[in-house]
């Protein structure tokens, strides 16, 4: 289902949110959600509206099968834009992780975007107020952790992390936008504000994980150097990590699996494809200059065709059993620019 704007393209009917009617919010992107004081919260990137900026709302509901009532940060006049003192955000500058320690909460954000670098720079910054006022606290990156996808996990399951005991934050990180290979880092979780304290995966040395604090060491996952947004989670039903990104070869949402952090990872799989899965034409506009007739582009924008990017995942909505899961994630698709909610159930392959 549509999650954002008031009028749901594809069924016709208004949206559950109405966020243009409640929060003159008339279209958004992305979706990244992590849990915070028993709120699920949502981080959204570039917004129509008249504030502009990056928007941030949250929910209770804990039944993604028909939606997600959310609740953004606003006032009289509409949504508040989440605000970093210090860096720019303008297009292609969003938020893209969080989490949340000790009460504060944490987000990622990328920024420097310039004709030549789509996204130019990583940066942490914390919030004592729930996401109302935040201040920069480090730069991240400007090589090879410009979108992250955020893990906390305790230590101690995990053999091979550089920590061997408490919460330790695990940072799958991509470079260049869309042109990059995955890779891994790990931060004690009480050191989040410590950026010396990364430690960045190096490979394996007869089977054992090795790292460094250099992020110029740190190897690829896998061979797939077509990534920019990506969602990695822990699904505790198959006994694997699950990482989706979106992929121009092949085209659409992929998904990986592998048993450790650090793999190894499996081949891609395709979980959504826009024709096979019914994207184009139903959700996802087919530009009118290619033949479509669809009635679901955004106002002037006819000839400019939908596209699938930014499938986050919902860790906490995450159902099954022993070998079976259901998953939950959104999905941006470009035009309409708006985030849907998609849902995909997975089931492991019999051994053998």
């Amino acid at each position: 289902c549509q999650l954002v704007g008031d009028d749901d393209r594809h069924t016709g009917r208004p949206t559950a949110n109405r966020t243009a009617e409640r929060y003159k919010l008339f279209g958004t992107d992305l979706g990244v959600s992590f849990r915070h004081k028993n709120r699920t919260y949502l981080l959204f990137g570039d917004t129509v509206g008249p504030r502009g900026g990056d928007a941030l709302a949250w929910t209770t509901d804990t039944n993604p099968d028909n939606g997600l009532d959310l609740t953004f940060r606003a006032d009289a006049d509409g949504y508040l834009p989440l605000t970093i003192p210090g860096i720019r955000q303008g297009a292609f500058e969003v938020p893209m992780a969080g989490v949340s320690l000790g009460g504060r909460m944490y987000v990622y954000h990328t920024t420097d975007h310039t004709d030549a670098v789509t996204m130019g720079r990583s940066v942490l910054a914390a919030s004592d107020d729930d996401g109302a006022t935040f201040r920069w606290l480090y730069d991240l990156s400007t090589r090879r952790f410009i979108n992250v996808s955020l893990v906390t996990v305790e230590a101690r399951p995990w053999p091979g992390l550089p920590m061997r005991s408490g919460r330790a934050l695990l940072l799958f990180g991509s470079g260049t936008y869309r042109q990059s290979d995955v890779r891994l880092a790990c931060q004690p979780a009480r050191q989040i504000e410590d950026s010396a304290a990364i430690r960045y995966w190096t490979g394996l040395k007869d089977g054992r994980p090795r790292w460094s604090p250099h992020e110029a060491d740190a190897a690829p996952l896998f061979d797939h150097p077509v990534v920019g947004e990506l969602s990695v989670t822990w699904n505790p039903y198959l006994s694997r990590w699950i990482m989706l990104y979106n992929s121009t070869h092949p085209r659409g949402i992929v998904l990986r699996t592998a048993e450790r952090p650090w793999g190894p990872w499996s081949d891609a799989l395709m979980l959504f494809d826009p024709w096979r899965d019914g994207g184009y034409g139903v959700f996802m506009h087919v530009s009118r200059a290619a033949g479509g007739s669809d009635a679901l582009s955004d106002p002037g924008r006819e000839d400019e065709w939908g596209g699938e990017y930014g499938p986050y995942q919902l860790a906490e909505s995450a159902r099954g059993r022993t070998g079976e899961s259901t998953i939950y994630f959104t999905m941006s698709t470009w035009n309409p620019y708006t985030v849907v909610l998609m849902r995909a159930r997975l089931a492991l392959a019999p051994r053998g």
